[in-house]
């Protein structure tokens, strides 16, 4: 029985990989960091799939990403990517979807729970990703804060708030 839940657990963070790849080509380029829904799809593997499988998610998606596969926004993929502008927001989502996945399984069950789990891993992506931005291209802080932070906080509110029901309606499908 073990080993039927460790193969449906890889195959829902298999799953939880791709759809965070394609989340990645919904993008709507605004400058070096475009909008995506990557992070909905983080926050929903970190719910649903708790810490352990959300990390396999997420580092699944990132080491494809990092072989050359184009499941990053705009099509791309390869190393480069990692050490870009928006590596940090990439690499960030490890930590997040970890907390996220700790914040789920330790807090209740609780709608209001879930949003602060995905809000500290927002702000997770966020403290990884700006000052990544910052030093990579060199932009002062004001500037990468402009870039990089303010014009998705309303975009991470919307995907927060769609993640709760989405969640509760996929944890009747999901079996951890």
């Amino acid at each position: 029985m073990k080993s039927t839940n460790h193969l449906r657990m890889m195959v829902y963070a298999s799953l939880f990989a791709a759809l965070t790849a394609a989340g990645a080509f919904l993008a709507i380029p605004i400058g070096p960091v475009p909008i995506v829904l990557q992070n909905l799809f983080v926050f929903l593997a970190g719910l649903l799939l708790g810490s352990r499988w959300g990390v396999w998610s997420v580092a699944i998606y990132l080491m494809t990403g990092a072989l050359g596969l184009p499941i990053f926004a705009g099509g791309t993929g390869g190393i480069a990517r990692l050490a870009g502008p928006t590596g940090g927001y990439l690499l960030g989502y490890l930590p997040a979807v970890f907390v996220i996945g700790v914040l789920s399984e330790k807090l209740p069950k609780k709608p209001l729970f879930s949003v602060l789990a995905m809000i500290a891993g927002a702000l997770i992506v966020y403290a990884c990703g700006v000052p990544w931005l910052k030093t990579v291209t060199g932009m002062a802080w004001s500037k990468a804060l402009s870039a990089g932070l303010y014009p998705f906080l309303p975009g991470d509110a919307l995907k927060i708030a769609a993640a709760v029901p989405l969640a509760r309606m996929l944890k009747e499908f999901i079996r951890t």
